[in-house]
């Protein structure tokens, strides 16, 4: 994964951050060049990113504001994602990778800020000040990390470590959630008791409408996520609500909270709350490095501790998300720059700490989703001059060969690809498709309208504008601070909980954990619909050992964030399990096994066919092949959901091992059941 190399080896100190700066400075003019041939199309890839960026960012912001007493605000986490994505999309390495304020950042500097105001030589007064000595020393170890080459073992990070994580940041979103909502029915502290809106009445309607619209925003929210598998309504209609459907469900729920009777008291719901940009709270962070020599030594020698510790999951969750951002799936043609990009993170880690700013790092599942919608454009586009450049052949009445020539030589010239690439023999099916209606005698005629999606590869748009629009457009919410505060908390809460539930499939710990729960006569089922490929190749009870040895140590990582002081060290699990990985699971199971259990691809098996038993064996072929031509619409961004997990991690799909299944999926006694 290392760039330019796969060697496990370290080599020499810079070297990769010095073969990284190499590689992308000559690719770094078609960066910005790339996104002036897509005209105004860039713009739908950068609102798409823009809003799943954005409102992440808000909820941390409101979380960050209730568990540090307000020290830390949504002006913060905004400012943060702005500033650092926007050096990033300019500076950076990977221009696809997304950078924000994540739940870990959130997590840490809860822990810090809880140990911070217990402590005499601290307080809440120098809590932004002694965490600008964690992020100093965050930024050293991450200097240290780049330039000793550390990324070349990001991949002993497999899946069962990555999904472990994923699985503890969804309890933790469900955790806020549940909590957001109780604290509906109780009165905030260090409020007037005695206003009309804490009365016992108005407080219990409060907390009603709370679940309404929590829930209402969760319901909706999930159903828009999946409108492209909607029957009903055009291509362009579902795409629409797929892409935007949980903005939009925000304003909705959003402005169903004002249709309330003018008999409610003010208050009712709550909404959020935040200091202005321009308010002395806000305008106090951006001179804390005033106040971080007021910092005692032994305080900042104490800030080592969490700074190894944030360290350690800021290199984690960046290098994970990069990765994610340019799986070769998508064939990406720029080389990759991971040892630059955590050199980068360093600096910025340091900027931020100095102004007051929880750091920013690179998130899922918005840097894959980012380089998806990239690859739609980058399709449209190419696609687009294609079925132009064969139109104009076959109104010449050009011969199939000269079809294929004709759009064989658009594909090249459109895709900017190093030298020694050769994309021909990636249109090789095509060529197939063309030739073959050709050998044909034209019975089944090549439409390239209809036909030339099927063989088109997988291109993506590279370039910074998209990543660069998007910060500023993150740095521009700032100053909507009055419209955001519209927002009811409710709705917030209930976004947490979408984003846990909706991190949720994809996740191969979370399907084995239902598969438990599958009795033994049923689990025919499971073959009848698409399914990861361990179901038909590792036995059932080592499924259930190795999901059981997960869901223990799940246990114990979510555990040590309940301790007070010590659950700053909830990375240190994470970080053990390499070792464990290496050392000890090899001894337990099968290496088959555990190569199926923890690979590094998501690999899925399509479905069994549903035969229907009443036709001959020729009737059954007849039929399948009149599927393929059923004239059913699709369109790119459907095409590339389908082979997305919600975690943006790409599919490998494969058909079963033989036909012959259809009479293990449908054994004798389980049709009795």
């Amino acid at each position: 994964m290392a760039s330019g190399s796969a060697k496990d080896n370290f080599g020499a100190p810079w070297e990769g951050i010095i073969r990284d700066v190499k590689g992308r400075l000559q690719c770094y003019k078609q960066d910005w060049i790339g996104a002036l041939c897509s005209g105004i199309r860039i713009l739908g890839p950068t609102m798409f990113i823009f809003l799943a960026s954005a409102l992440p960012v808000i909820a941390f912001g409101v979380q960050l504001g209730r568990e540090t007493d307000g020290r830390l605000s949504i002006v913060e986490t905004l400012a943060s994602t702005a500033i650092c994505g926007t050096i990033h999309s300019i500076f950076g390495g990977q221009p696809l990778l997304i950078l924000g304020v994540a739940e870990p950042t959130v997590i840490m500097y809860t822990f810090l800020y809880n140990f911070s105001k217990e402590r005499e030589g601290l307080g809440a007064e120098l809590f932004l000040a002694w965490a600008g000595w964690v992020c100093v020393w965050t930024a050293f170890l991450l200097f240290l990390l780049a330039i000793f080459n550390a990324c070349t073992i990001i991949t002993r990070f497999t899946r069962v470590a990555g999904e472990l994580f994923g699985m503890l940041i969804a309890i933790l979103f469900i955790q806020e959630a549940i909590k957001g909502v109780l604290s509906e029915f109780k009165i905030p502290k260090a409020e007037n008791q005695t206003l009309e809106k804490y009365q016992f009445q108005w407080l219990y309607t409060n907390g009603l409408l709370a679940i309404i619209f929590s829930f209402g925003l969760l319901y909706t929210t999930q159903k828009s996520r999946r409108a492209r598998s909607w029957h009903y309504g055009t291509g362009w209609l579902r795409g629409f609500v797929a892409d935007y459907g949980v903005p939009l469900m925000v304003v909705f729920w959003t402005a169903l909270s004002f249709s309330l009777p003018s008999k409610v008291p003010n208050g009712v719901p709550r909404r959020l709350y935040c200091p202005l940009p321009s308010g002395y709270a806000s305008l106090y962070h951006w001179t804390v490095v005033k106040d971080m020599g007021k910092v005692s030594p032994p305080y900042i020698f104490a800030a080592f501790l969490p700074a190894i510790m944030i360290a350690g999951l800021y290199f984690f969750d960046h290098s994970v998300a990069s990765q994610m951002a340019q799986q070769k799936e998508f064939n990406l043609k720029n080389p990759s720059a991971y040892h630059y990009d955590i050199l980068l993170l360093g600096f910025l880690t340091l900027l931020c700490g100095l102004i007051g700013l929880p750091p920013s790092n690179g998130v899922l599942p918005q840097s894959p989703m980012h380089t998806k919608s990239l690859a739609v454009l980058k399709g449209q586009l190419i696609r687009k001059k294609m079925v132009k450049s064969a139109r104009e052949c076959i109104k010449q009445q050009a011969s199939n060969t000269e079809i294929y020539g004709k759009m064989q030589a658009v594909f090249l010239e459109m895709d900017v690809s190093p030298p020694h690439i050769l994309e021909a023999k990636e249109l090789e099916d095509l060529k197939l498709a063309v030739m073959k209606s050709e050998r044909d005698n034209d019975e089944d005629k090549f439409d390239p309208e209809k036909h030339i999606d099927a063989y088109l590869p997988v291109r993506v748009n590279e370039q910074r504008v998209s990543n660069l629009l998007q910060s500023l457009l993150v740095g521009s919410f700032i100053f909507g601070m009055p419209v955001i505060m519209w927002i009811p908390t409710s709705v917030l809460w209930g976004y947490f909980a979408y984003m846990a539930i909706d991190s949720l499939p994809g996740n191969q710990f979370w399907e084995r954990i239902l598969l438990l729960f599958i009795t033994r006569r049923r689990r025919y089922k499971i073959l009848e619909g698409d399914h990861a490929s361990f179901v038909e190749t590792v036995p059932f009870k080592s499924i259930a050992a190795f999901t059981l040895f997960q869901f223990m140590y799940l246990v114990i990582c979510f555990g040590i964030t309940w301790i007070p002081v010590a659950g700053i060290l909830f990375p240190l699990p994470f970080f053990l399990l390499v070792s464990i990985r290496q050392r000890i699971l090899p001894k337990l199971f099968h290496p088959q096994h555990l190569q199926e259990l923890d690979a590094s691809e998501y690999e899925e098996i399509a479905g069994a066919p549903l035969h229907n038993c009443s036709l001959s064996f020729q009737e059954r072929e007849l039929s399948e092949c009149g599927s393929e031509e059923s004239g059913e619409e699709y369109f790119d961004a459907e095409i590339l959901d389908e082979m997305t997990t919600h975690r943006g991690e790409l599919k490998l799909r494969t058909v079963s091992f033989n036909e012959d299944r259809h009479f293990q999926v449908y054994p004798e006694n389980a049709l009795r059941v």
